[in-house]
């Protein structure tokens, strides 16, 4: 050691193929072997799916549903998915798949943006933060399902009513989760959320010590989670096939008992049903809506689509997946919605008020009006069983891409250090986004979900889509990048690029455009029920938009820094693709890439700017 010294003693390692190779996650049937493959189309599929079919589509698209006039609310939900979530989910996973590398690396192809590829992975951290506090929610829930009666169904304290008026009733919706001494009367589900499950603290300010069970559930939920992850897609692409399916299986269950019920009826009416609103297409609100949830359901801009695509092989068919996948997605939500309205129909038949009076949304729904439902049906700890073990398995599928997304830009930074350690790697993650959620386990946890859920997983996301289809569209040029989709999958006719060429170039843009201004002229101080964060909160929720956004300057400014030459001649440079831009393995690249790789190896001098090392392995 001290003959060859550290920097050989590291080379002599990391660089042996046999010791570089050794563990991979991947077979000798794979044609990447040096990234790894899906071992099958159904694990691609299954994955992306779970992926995008996520906690929102049970517990958000219902609500919108119902609050934007029912079944019409279809009509702007399936054409925003037409104009934008179909295009937008296609040119990514295209992107992904086309040079087998996750959303930092993809952006060798507009080395100037190489900082929106960082930011997307800083969203993705932090949002999995409390995601994961989200599924130990669940996973506390699920085992709480097995006491008879249901914990929720009686009331713990003077402070709740079982069988609570419509005016009490609707005193707890409109100051659900407000602080305890100013709630009169609450109901036996929303006590036991308050008061057992998150022992939640008055405020931001009142930290209060960490909720043992919720830290042990969050250990449990990044165990299951690191296991599922232990040898990247080859072991998470097994676990999909049941995380994947599952849901689907309880959503049926739930529906056929929910419409055997009395109420179910008035439940789906209000749903989707004959008391639809055709008048609320008229109102800006209700298209904004459905955008904003096409837009988030299907994770587009968080990316883990590029990282799940790139791992295809590289002449599949990711026209005909992301298809797809986007209409189960769609349909996956519409469907829900029937299950998730038929008991709470049932529910409003039993307190004798309006279904107007008990649907609510996010963790009102999921925690508190769902449960209270579910407690009055016969056999009632196998149905609440179901729908949290339903809640993990949605979470958990999310969560594995969340997480993929982060090893995977690690190992492709850094692949030999990182390429034979992946399961460590993944251990690690997972461990350290365990310590990073315990204060989200705190009696004052939930109001650093709301936090960094309304902060992070908004708006900022509009703005990497918007600079994704400036680069990819723009910038390196749409026409050019249809002629690497046409490598993959062979050549089509100008008709239809056409279509594709109208959304990414003028729709999806100007959608965008249009909800991120209204998002921001309409932007109030995220708050949890009545309780209002402290302003050292809200600054705090704009430092992490900051940290995120920040890195595309960032980035930038040292590319242009490090580049040679004047400063038009280094962006011109830096708006240039790599020379590393190209499908990753050499029987891929065709004429295309290969004719210009020799002639840059050939004569290097062509290029004044051909000495300039553009763009390394690492992110910068």
């Amino acid at each position: 050691m001290r003959k060859y010294g550290w920097n050989n003693f590291k080379d002599l390692i990391f660089r042996n193929p046999a010791l570089v190779n050794q563990d991979l996650d991947v077979d000798d049937q794979d044609e990447n072997t040096g990234r790894g493959n899906w071992a099958s189309k159904s694990e691609y599929i299954l994955s992306t799916i779970g992926y995008a079919v996520g906690l929102g589509n049970i517990w958000r698209f219902p609500y919108l549903a119902y609050k934007n006039g029912g079944g019409a609310f279809l009509i702007p939900y399936f054409v925003m998915l037409v104009v934008t979530g179909i295009p937008l989910f296609f040119l990514e996973s295209a992107i992904g798949q086309f040079c087998s590398q996750g959303p930092i690396n993809i952006w060798r192809a507009v080395p100037l943006l190489q900082g929106v590829g960082v930011a997307m992975v800083m969203v993705t951290l932090i949002v999995s933060i409390y995601y994961n506090v989200i599924i130990s929610y669940s996973l506390y829930y699920m085992f709480a399902s097995f006491q008879v009666p249901l914990p929720w169904s009686k009331c713990l304290s003077s402070n709740c009513n079982k069988t609570p008026t419509v005016a009490n009733w609707t005193l707890n919706i409109s100051h659900t989760s407000s602080d305890v001494a100013s709630v009169s009367v609450q109901s036996p589900s929303e006590f036991y959320w308050d008061h057992v499950a998150l022992q939640r603290s008055s405020g931001l300010d009142e930290t209060g010590p960490v909720v043992w069970h919720l830290a042990l559930c969050l250990l449990l939920s990044s165990t299951l989670v690191a296991a599922a992850l232990i040898r990247g897609i080859k072991s998470s692409g097994k676990v999909v096939y049941f995380t994947a399916t599952f849901p689907y299986v309880v959503i049926v269950i739930l529906l056929i008992k929910g419409v055997t019920l009395e109420g179910a009826r008035d439940g789906i009416e209000f749903y989707i049903g004959s008391q639809s609103n055709l008048t609320k297409l008229t109102e800006a609100q209700v298209w904004k809506d459905a955008a904003t949830q096409t837009f988030y359901s299907l994770s587009i801009g968080w990316g883990g689509v590029m990282t799940l695509s790139s791992y295809n092989t590289f002449h599949n068919n990711v026209f005909k997946d992301s298809i797809i996948v986007t209409l189960t997605n769609a349909g996956t939500s519409v469907f829900a919605g029937f299950a998730i309205f038929s008991i709470l129909g049932h529910m409003a038949h039993i307190y004798q008020m309006p279904v107007g009076q008990v649907v609510k949304e996010g963790f009102g729904l999921a925690f508190i009006a769902y449960p209270d439902a579910l407690s009055k049906l016969p056999i009632s700890p196998l149905w609440a069983f179901l729908f949290f073990f339903m809640l993990l398995t949605v979470g958990l599928d999310s969560q594995f891409a969340g997480i993929e997304v982060i090893t995977t830009c690690l190992v492709d930074a850094f692949p030999n250090i990182f390429q034979s350690k992946r399961a460590l790697l993944s251990i690690i993650i997972c461990a350290i986004l365990y310590l990073l959620g315990l204060p989200c386990v705190t009696q004052a946890g939930i109001y650093w979900v709301t936090l960094i859920d309304q902060f992070v997983a908004s708006w900022v996301l509009l703005v990497l889509v918007l600079l994704e289809i400036i680069g990819f569209c723009y910038i390196y040029g749409g026409n050019r990048f249809i002629k690497d989709i046409e490598m993959m999958l062979g050549n089509k006719r100008f008709i239809f690029w056409l279509w594709w060429r109208i959304c990414w170039f003028f729709i999806s843009p100007c959608i965008i455009v249009v909800i991120l201004i209204w998002s921001l002229m309409t932007f109030e101080p995220p708050s949890y029920g009545s309780v209002q964060f402290p302003l050292w909160g809200l600054v705090l929720g704009w430092c992490m938009v900051a940290f995120i956004l920040l890195w595309i300057p960032v980035v930038a400014v040292c590319k242009v820094m490090r580049a040679k030459g004047n400063l038009l001649k280094r962006l011109k440079l830096l708006c240039s693709a790599s020379e590393e831009w190209h499908p990753y393995l050499d029987v891929h690249r065709g004429e295309r890439y290969s004719e210009e790789r020799c002639c840059h190896m050939t004569n290097p001098m062509s290029r004044p700017e051909a000495n300039v090392n553009v763009i390394t392995s690492s992110w910068l």
